[in-house]
C-alpha cells in the first residue's frame, strides 16, 4: 500500500513537471468581440451661432458606457454596435438666460464680457449610440485600426444655468427653454488607444420658438475629442 502510493506521488509530480516543460498552446477565441465599453473626452462648441454671441472658457464633456458588439462577418471585423450610456456636459458662453417666476425663458448676449465672473449651462443625458463598425482586428491581434460611425440620441434629463455677475447671481435648474431630445452623427476613428472622435447635432440646442432680438436660436452642438475603447 505504501509503494503504491509512493509510485502515484512520484508519478503526479513526474506528470506536472512534464506539462510545466510543454509549451502552452495559445487558445483562439474564434468568436470573439471588441470595445464594449467607452469613455471619452470632448471640447464642446456651438454651430450655427447668433452675431455676437461667443464661447469663453473650456466647454467640455465627458462621455461612458457600454456597446452591445454584434459582428456581421466570419472574420468579426465588421459589426453593428447598439449600446446605452452617459454624457455630462458644460458650455461657457456670453449668452444671459433668464426664467421667470412662470418659468419663461428669455436670452440676451452680453457684449461686456468683464461684467460677470461665470456663465454657463450644463446638462446631464441618457444616450443611445448606434454605430456601424470597420477594424483591421483578429482574434490574435489586440492593437488594431477602427472606423467606427453611427447615429447618437440622447435625452437630457437634467439641466443647470448659472450665472455671476453685474445683473445678479442666478443659479436655475432644469430649465424649460432647453431641446430636451438630442439627436446626431458620430465618428471615431484611430489605432489602438487613441481614437479620434466627432459628434454633430442635427438637433438645436434651445428649444423651437426660442429666439434673441427676434431671431430663433438654432444653434447646435458640435463634440471634438478622444474615444477610448475597452474589451
Amino acid at each position: 500500500m505504501r509503494s503504491s502510493m509512493l509510485f502515484f506521488i512520484f508519478f503526479v509530480i513526474g506528470y506536472q513537471q512534464m506539462l510545466a516543460q510543454k509549451p502552452l498552446e495559445k487558445v483562439v477565441d474564434s468568436h470573439y468581440k471588441e470595445d464594449q465599453f467607452y469613455i471619452g473626452v470632448t471640447y464642446n462648441l456651438f454651430g450655427n451661432r447668433p452675431i455676437d454671441l461667443s464661447q469663453n472658457g473650456f466647454s467640455n464633456g465627458i462621455h461612458l458606457g457600454f456597446i452591445k458588439d454584434m459582428p456581421l462577418n466570419p472574420r468579426r471585423n465588421v459589426a453593428l454596435g447598439l449600446g446605452l450610456g452617459y454624457s455630462a456636459n458644460s458650455f461657457y458662453h456670453n449668452l444671459h438666460i433668464r426664467q421667470d417666476e412662470n418659468q419663461i425663458t428669455t436670452y440676451d448676449i452680453i457684449l461686456e464680457s468683464g461684467s460677470y465672473t461665470k456663465n454657463k449651462f450644463s446638462n446631464h443625458l441618457v444616450e443611445l449610440p448606434i454605430e456601424f463598425r470597420w477594424r483591421s482586428s483578429t482574434p490574435e491581434e489586440y492593437k488594431f485600426w477602427r472606423i467606427y460611425t453611427g447615429f447618437k440620441l440622447g435625452y437630457i434629463f437634467r439641466n443647470r444655468v448659472k450665472y455671476r455677475g453685474d445683473l445678479g447671481d442666478v443659479y436655475y435648474t432644469n430649465v424649460k427653454g432647453f431641446e430636451k431630445f438630442q439627436y446626431g452623427f458620430t465618428l471615431s476613428f484611430g489605432y489602438n488607444t487613441w481614437n479620434a472622435y466627432l459628434y454633430y447635432a442635427l438637433s438645436p440646442i434651445f428649444a423651437k420658438d426660442n429666439q434673441i432680438n427676434g431671431q430663433n436660436i438654432d444653434m447646435n452642438n458640435i463634440k471634438i475629442g478622444l474615444m477610448f475603447y475597452i474589451l
